[in-house]
């Protein structure tokens, strides 16, 4: 009886499974060696397993982040070097073709640098994509017969709305719209072939300059957050629950301080189909003007604001001291940024002892509106939206008398 030395995966074959020679089969898995003499075969069987049995495979989809995590994706800040790319050599040659002894010069210029351009994209949230190098592409040489070389294609950084570019601690651009440019560097200009030095006086001119080299920037990138209203508030005030309440945004929300880490935007649509942003700006705690925490990092993200919504926790005792220290520190950071439009919000008013510190904040405060919310039970949102709609409105009628284009969403 022969058999076959090696077998094929996943095969039906027959096996001698006693000596009165009856035949089974039996499937199996993997390669079946037999011994030279045939007097026994070595297999190794593994089951395999029906579709009814194999494990169900549906749609993957993308983990959502945790707010610890999201913030290792959050950059708001970048240092960043860029360099043109350099112009093409120019040619020196001559023109060679049968019976023309003296063809005269033939060499062409060679092609510009590419610049490198920031272009603002709504899609880009963060700076996370931001290299700290970048360099243009080099243009190409000029060649004979006349013969220009190609201009090089700009290369492009994305970069989020809101984006401020610093050189040497100056401003140089504010990005604050879709599709708009800023060249960073300009590319070096190509070099002249000796066809472009032909005249009169020199007939073969033998001269030929090299590429200029791009331009060299070191730039500082700043995101500032563009809103058209910031919850301004200590930590654990309320501000996150009250955007999940006004928004479809999720921030996290727990019961510790310090729990928003990043600036987060929701976005508030009315029945006109008209948009209202609002950012909310993490906590703030006493001496953020001298950088203490994160304090800096976090306020220059409320400059970017058109109105500011001041939230304070009316479960604490003297909340009108919250209000009092948020606008000191506000404008200890920027002259004049306390002086914005703005509306005091109390939030956490559905618990008892809020509603005596309300009464007391009512008396204490002289100026503004003083809206008390509950972002549990929903209480006075309504009424929240609608001042909130007065504040944009105003805002979009001081963009009319100045002239400068309101920012939409």
């Amino acid at each position: 009886m022969s058999i076959r030395r090696i077998l094929s995966l996943r095969k039906w074959i027959p096996l001698q499974t006693s000596a009165e020679g009856v035949w089974s089969c039996q499937r199996v898995g993997c390669r079946l060696l037999a011994d030279p003499d045939c007097s026994r075969i070595l297999s190794r069987n593994f089951t395999v397993s029906c579709l009814k049995y194999a494990k169900a495979r549906g749609v993957r989809k993308k983990k959502q982040l945790s707010e610890k995590k999201r913030t290792r994706y959050f950059v708001d800040q970048q240092r960043v070097t860029v360099t043109g790319g350099k112009g093409g050599d120019g040619t020196c040659a001559f023109h060679s073709e049968p019976r023309k002894e003296f063809g005269g010069p033939d060499g062409g210029n060679g092609g510009d640098g590419g610049h490198v351009i920031l272009k603002v994209a709504q899609q880009v949230k963060s700076l996370l994509g931001i290299k700290s190098f970048y360099r243009g592409i080099d243009g190409e040489a000029g060649a004979s017969k006349n013969c220009y070389g190609k201009n090089a294609a700009h290369t492009y950084l994305l970069v989020p709305i809101g984006t401020v570019v610093k050189e040497d601690g100056k401003v140089v651009a504010d990005l604050s719209r879709h599709g708009e440019e800023y060249v960073a560097s300009y590319g070096g200009l190509g070099g002249k072939g000796n066809r472009f030095f032909l005249s009169n006086e020199n007939r073969a001119p033998m001269l030929a300059t090299p590429g200029e080299e791009g331009e060299q920037q070191v730039m500082q990138l700043e995101l500032r957050t563009m809103a058209h209203g910031g919850l301004v508030g200590f930590p654990n005030a309320g501000k996150s629950s009250l955007l999940r309440a006004i928004s479809n945004a999720r921030p996290a929300v727990a019961d510790y301080l310090f729990t928003t880490l990043t600036p987060r935007v929701g976005v508030i649509q009315y029945q006109d189909f008209e948009q209202i942003a609002v950012a909310d700006i993490p906590g703030i705690i006493r001496g953020a003007h001298e950088n203490k925490g994160l304090g800096i990092s976090f306020l220059k993200h409320i400059e970017r604001c058109r109105f500011l919504l001041f939230v304070l926790d009316l479960s604490t005792a003297e909340p009108w001291q919250q209000l009092e220290c948020l606008k000191y520190e506000l404008e200890q950071y920027g002259k004049g940024l306390s002086e914005r439009p703005f509306c005091v919000i109390g939030s956490k008013i559905d618990i008892p002892e809020s509603k005596a510190n309300f009464v007391l904040l009512q008396e204490k405060l002289k100026h503004g509106r003083l809206i008390p919310v509950s972002a549990l039970t929903g209480e006075n949102i309504e009424e929240l939206l609608m001042h909130l709609r007065e504040l944009y409105d105003g805002y979009l009628e001081n963009t009319k008398i100045d002239g400068s284009t309101p920012v939409k969403w």
